[in-house]
């Protein structure tokens, strides 16, 4: 009877370890993938923004089919992406929304460091 029970917890252990090992495993290929996606950023400054945003600077301008990154641009495709899904799917306005966000930050983050180059630049002078 005991040797019954000692086989029944050893197998047991088995089955618990084997699961814990495939857990552990499919979560560090997740996080690996998030990495990758995420952690395609050239500077600390893009890391950010995509971990803030939750978007990358490329994910963003396929989601609105932006070549040239300019203001006129990402609000033009964003308002006729958003109007023609309008009455369809709030999940891809969502991504409208946030791919729009994210582009306005990085036009915004690019003209703070325009300024500040050309400050640098009457400064030396």
């Amino acid at each position: 009877m005991a040797r019954y029970i000692a086989q029944l917890i050893i197998a047991g252990t088995q089955v618990v370890a084997r699961a814990f090992a495939r857990a552990v495993k499919q979560e560090i290929e997740a996080s690996q993938q998030a990495a990758q996606r995420l952690g395609n950023a050239k500077t600390r400054t893009e890391r950010v923004a995509n971990q803030k945003l939750g978007l990358s600077l490329e994910e963003a301008k396929q989601i609105l089919n932006i070549t040239n990154l300019t203001k006129s641009e990402v609000e033009e495709k964003y308002q006729s992406l958003f109007k023609a899904n309008e009455k369809t799917s709030l999940y891809l306005q969502s991504k409208f929304v946030r791919a729009k966000e994210r582009l306005e930050h990085e036009l915004s983050t690019s003209e703070t460091n325009k300024d500040n180059q050309s400050e640098q630049a009457d400064k030396k002078t």
